[in-house]
């Protein structure tokens, strides 16, 4: 993760050859994480749940900005903080947005971290908290106050980026994080998973990922029958892609996929856009340059590459999640908050 970096106006992100497909806009929200918006199943924009860095504690909070196409986004709320939590740690990261397709509730969970009250990593991966931080919503825009909630095993470490995945065979969200502890004599992050209902009540943790090096940042998504899974190898700071029949299954690297030979990027947020392009975007902390975006049309390929046709952000945006919207959440969305054309 990086120091901040200062944006003024909008950054293009990459360029390159593009790599387009067609598709309609209100076919592009099947594989992102959760269900599609309830208004007739159709995609009027996307939401980005993000944090800013550790330039102040206001900055490792909620922030909030709506695309309508998945490339171009706008600030809400003047650029500051939409949600904010207090407990814990004092601050919170990696924010992650995920809807229950059973009765509509949105949660957004995250990191319980504040490295701007304590700039220790080394305390904040060994000593840090075992909880992650939940608001849920019927609308996106009357949140609930947040509440921490114990995931970690006892001997973790950490409760590093936290996201979920519906799973419609059991009817339940699959939630997963990295976790640093000792195992079999040897300390390092991995990626640990519980089963929720409800973001209250969670199954005992137990050991999802192990790789022979440290890995976090975990980002699962479904198309045509498979599950894709992007991490990132903490070890080698690239990010990897796996495919997998089950989500408990065995899972296997993606051949052809470019963007593990790019080192120094984290925070892997894979969705369909508007155009029909598939996004893979990861924050280039190592450059302090935030989000790149790389696109593919065909996730069984992998075979993701820079565009000339990227992303434009207000400002450096921080590891956050993606998630569709429906007109009428889109119009609450900025009827509350607002847009602003600059952010300092």
């Amino acid at each position: 993760m990086s120091s901040r970096t200062r944006f003024v106006r909008p950054a293009v992100i990459f360029t390159a050859a593009a790599m387009l497909c067609a598709a309609a806009f209100t076919a592009c929200v099947h594989g992102i994480h959760a269900a599609p918006p309830k208004d007739g199943d159709k995609t009027a924009g996307y939401l980005f749940a993000h944090f800013r860095g550790e330039r102040s504690n206001e900055w490792e909070q909620i922030f909030f900005a709506v695309s309508r196409d998945g490339a171009k986004w706008q600030p809400l709320n003047d650029g500051k903080s939409v949600l904010r939590s207090d407990l814990g740690e004092g601050g919170v990261r990696d924010p992650f947005v995920v809807r229950d397709p059973e009765n509509g509730t949105v949660y957004l969970i995250a990191t319980d971290l504040c490295i701007g009250r304590n700039g220790d990593w080394g305390r904040a991966q060994r000593a840090g908290s075992k909880a992650i931080i939940v608001w849920e919503s019927k609308d996106m825009v009357n949140w609930s106050e947040p509440r921490r909630v114990e995931v970690a095993v006892p001997g973790a470490g950490c409760t590093w980026a936290p996201e979920a995945f519906w799973d419609a065979d059991k009817k339940e969200f699959f939630v997963f994080w990295a976790s640093r502890e000792t195992l079999n004599g040897s300390n390092r992050q991995r990626i640990y998973s519980a089963r929720t209902k409800d973001f209250k009540t969670f199954t005992p943790a137990k050991l999802y990922i192990e790789k022979p090096g440290d890995v976090i940042d975990t980002d699962i998504i479904s198309d045509n029958g498979k599950l894709y899974r992007f991490s990132k190898d903490e070890t080698r700071k690239n990010i990897i892609m796996e495919v997998s029949d089950t989500l408990e299954g065995d899972w296997q690297p993606v051949p052809g996929f470019p963007v593990r030979d790019f080192a120094g990027f984290e925070g892997p947020e894979c969705f369909r856009m508007a155009d029909g392009r598939w996004c893979l975007i990861a924050d280039y902390y190592s450059r302090g340059q935030g989000y790149k975006a790389f696109f593919c049309d065909d996730l069984s390929k992998g075979n993701f590459a820079p565009s000339e046709r990227g992303m434009e952000f207000p400002y450096r945006f921080r590891h956050g999640g993606v998630i569709p919207l429906s007109q009428t959440e889109y119009d609450a969305l900025l009827a509350k908050w607002g847009t602003a054309s600059r952010v300092e």
